[in-house]
C-alpha cells in the first residue's frame, strides 16, 4: 500500500519524532511504499487566509496553488497513519490548520442541495500514534475528546474498512523508560502488520 504518514510535532529529538521514525521504518520494511509528511519539516502554513475563507465554497478556485500539493498526496494514498503529541486536549494547531486548508469543498465533500457529500474516495485504513501529557482517568474525566476525533472524525472523513486504529500512551510527563520502551515496541508492532 502507498501510506501517508503524517507527522506533527516541531522538535525533532522529541519522543513524537522518535515515533514517527518507528512508523516509517515498519511501514518501509513491511513492504509499504510510505510518504512522509512532517508539517513543521516542510513548513506547513496552518493558517487559513481570509481570501481562502472567501473562496472556500467556489469549487474548484478554493483549490489554491499552495494547499494542491497536499491533496495530491492525500489523494494517492491507500492508507494514512497521523503521528502527533495531544496537546490541550487537542490536535496540534498545525494539524488543525492541516485539516482546515487541505480538506476543502471538492475534496473531502461537496454541497448538493443543502446536504452535505462524501468524495474522497475511502482509504483501506487510518491510524493514529499519539501521546498524552495527563492520565488516562483525567482523559475520560473530559470524555477523551482526542480519541473521539480520530476515531469518529477521522473515520467520516476517510471511512476505511476498520474501525481507526487508534495507539495512546498516557501520563507522558510520568512515564519512566521502561513504559516509553514499552509503547514504542507496541507502535513498531502494529506498524509491522498495518
Amino acid at each position: 500500500m502507498r501510506v501517508l504518514v503524517v507527522h506533527a510535532h516541531p522538535v525533532e529529538t522529541s519522543y513524537s519524532a522518535a515515533l514517527n521514525t518507528i512508523v516509517l521504518d515498519e511501514l518501509a520494511k513491511a513492504g509499504h511504499a510510505v510518504d512522509h509528511l512532517s508539517l513543521y519539516g516542510e513548513g506547513f502554513d496552518a493558517v487559513l487566509s481570509r481570501e481562502e475563507r472567501l473562496a472556500y465554497h467556489d469549487v474548484p478556485d478554493n483549490l489554491t496553488d499552495a494547499i494542491r500539493p497536499y491533496v495530491e498526496r492525500v489523494k494517492a494514498a491507500d492508507a494514512l497513519v497521523f503521528v502527533y503529541p495531544v496537546w490541550n486536549f487537542g490536535l496540534p494547531a498545525i494539524l488543525k490548520g492541516f485539516f482546515d486548508r487541505v480538506f476543502v469543498p471538492g475534496v473531502a465533500f461537496e454541497m448538493r442541495g443543502g446536504q452535505l457529500v462524501r468524495v474522497l474516495p475511502p482509504k483501506k485504513k487510518i491510524a493514529v500514534v499519539t501521546t498524552y501529557g495527563g492520565d488516562r482517568l483525567r482523559a475520560l474525566l473530559m470524555g477523551d475528546p482526542p480519541r473521539k476525533v480520530a476515531c469518529r472524525v477521522f473515520w467520516t472523513v476517510f471511512r476505511p474498512r476498520r474501525p481507526v486504529q487508534y495507539l495512546a500512551l498516557y501520563d507522558m510527563n510520568n512515564n519512566g523508560p521502561g513504559k516509553l520502551d514499552a509503547f514504542k515496541a507496541r507502535v513498531a508492532r502494529a506498524m509491522a502488520r498495518f
